[in-house]
């Protein structure tokens, strides 16, 4: 080779390497920048299971007002999307449970879903994430939960088939997707699903460069045991810390905590790297009597702090990953009605159906914590201790009041037989008055075969006796 020709071809081979190491260094730092976009804009969480809530149009104007930069639906509600393609919001939507095993087993179902889900609201809609499920590994369900990773990557072959590839696709799991979570540095996947979901969901998210999606809620982790763990540590504020003993490293929120706790158990099986991101949490502003602490004063003090922590520059990220920047949606905009289980499910909102705050929250972050208005002192921040019945609710339906009379009373002979003419509880003879002891004499003859005192929004607790001298209403003892 000539002197000229060596020279030409070293420069050639420098510029070649040089270039490619640019391109690279361009793509890492998009890459972070997308990262960084992405979790600096504060997500709202838009469930709609109430009948009492604004429409869709209302409902996204209220998300603005808030100054939230990222809505996530439990669905692909189409006047959703069409509206959020007038707004400057990224979106999140989400494939139903029950949709997954088709989804799965045929990549022209998949196909369809997204021609139909996304191809006629996207760019304009500015969709970032799909997730495909939500918590299927906190059911028994091992058919639906074998068919998670394959509905997932039959979604992203979608996509790419059309050039997109600025939407990611994961699946949110609770924290009982975990064996153990304390101390953090413990943090393991249950081993039933370790090896047939969650290693081949990992190599998934890793090869789609996406994100493992968490709900996570500190209120269900301390409540629990109200007296073992500070409010404060719970709530963001406060001095009070923990040490992992394995790892010395030092925590002062119980979030972080159960953040690393899954950065831990994803580190164990090859994934020290894997990026993280906050689909549900928050705090419930109202409960039972048993849930305590769920009131407005917490829910807005760990939002707001919450809120705070999350949108700082330059990310704060976990004592095991400082830095990380972890995108974060708030549960939820509104308290929804309709939903089963205890009275915290129905009140993690933080607006009222007509938009006005249950409390104040800022979601730039911006505003100091002192900068709000004074919030209702709580009453049950320490465990309730004494009797409680459960009562229809004032202007309960006497129709309805009246079919579920009929099947509490059917549900065994011992429930009603005070009710029974010339019994101690007959009179008054009056739907209500029967209603009242057959609901009560229900919940608390099967509350521990986690009946709840709701009954379809007919019932709540109380700590009033409704009984009289003559009829006695069973009560629960907290």
């Amino acid at each position: 080779m000539s002197l000229l020709a060596f020279f030409l071809f070293t420069i050639l081979v420098f510029s070649s390497s040089c270039c490619s190491a640019t391109r690279f260094q361009g793509h890492r730092y998009m890459q972070r920048k997308t990262m960084l976009d992405l979790a600096s804009k504060i997500g709202i969480n838009y469930g709609r299971r109430g009948n009492n809530l604004p429409s869709p149009y209302q409902s996204i104007n209220f998300i603005k007002s808030i100054k939230a930069g990222h809505v996530k639906l439990y669905d692909a509600d189409p006047e959703s999307l069409t509206l959020l393609s007038q707004t400057n919001l990224y979106v999140t939507i989400t494939v139903p449970n029950h949709q997954i095993t088709s989804l799965s087993s045929n990549q022209t179902i998949a196909d369809e879903w997204v021609r139909t889900n996304i191809l006629p609201y996207y760019p304009q809609t500015q969709i970032r994430f799909v997730l495909v499920g939500n918590e299927i590994l906190s059911y028994n369900s091992g058919n639906v939960s074998a068919n998670l990773v394959p509905a997932m990557r039959k979604i992203v072959n979608s996509l790419r088939l059309h050039g997109i590839h600025n939407i990611k696709v994961g699946t949110p799991l609770a924290m009982d997707s975990l064996r153990s979570s304390f101390p953090p540095s413990n943090g393991t996947f249950r081993e039933e699903i370790t090896g047939p979901v969650m290693l081949p969901l990992l190599k998934f998210l890793n090869g789609t460069n996406s994100y493992f999606f968490l709900n996570v809620h500190p209120y269900f982790r301390w409540s629990r045991n109200p007296m073992n763990t500070s409010l404060d540590f719970a709530l963001f504020q406060g001095n009070s810390t923990y040490t992992d003993p394995q790892t010395g490293l030092v925590y002062r929120n119980l979030l972080d905590q159960m953040l690393d706790s899954v950065l831990f158990a994803m580190t164990k099986l090859g994934y020290p790297h894997m990026r993280l991101a906050i689909s549900e949490t928050g705090w419930p502003n109202f409960g039972d009597i048993d849930e305590t602490g769920a009131n407005i004063l917490n829910a807005a003090t760990y939002n707001r702090n919450l809120i705070k922590k999350m949108s700082a520059s330059p990310p704060i990220g976990t004592p095991s990953r400082p830095g990380l920047p972890i995108p974060t949606f708030v549960f939820s905009l509104f308290n929804e009605n309709q939903k089963s289980g205890s009275g915290t499910q129905r009140h993690w909102g933080i607006l009222h159906p007509d938009g006005s705050p249950i409390y104040d929250v800022d979601f730039t972050g911006q505003t100091p914590l002192t900068g709000f208005n004074p919030l209702p002192k709580p009453t049950n921040n320490v465990p309730y201790k004494g009797q409680v019945w459960c009562v229809p609710v004032e202007g309960a339906n006497e129709t309805e009041l009246e079919e579920t009379l009929r099947m509490a009373c059917a549900q065994s002979n011992t429930t009603c037989a005070a009710l029974a003419p010339g019994r101690e509880c007959y009179e008054p003879v009056s739907i209500y008055w029967h209603a009242s002891y057959a609901l009560n004499s229900y919940w608390a003859q099967f509350r521990n075969q986690s009946i709840q005192c709701f009954f379809n929004g007919l019932a709540h607790e109380t700590t009033t006796n409704p009984g009289n001298d003559r009829c006695k209403f069973p009560s629960v003892t907290l």
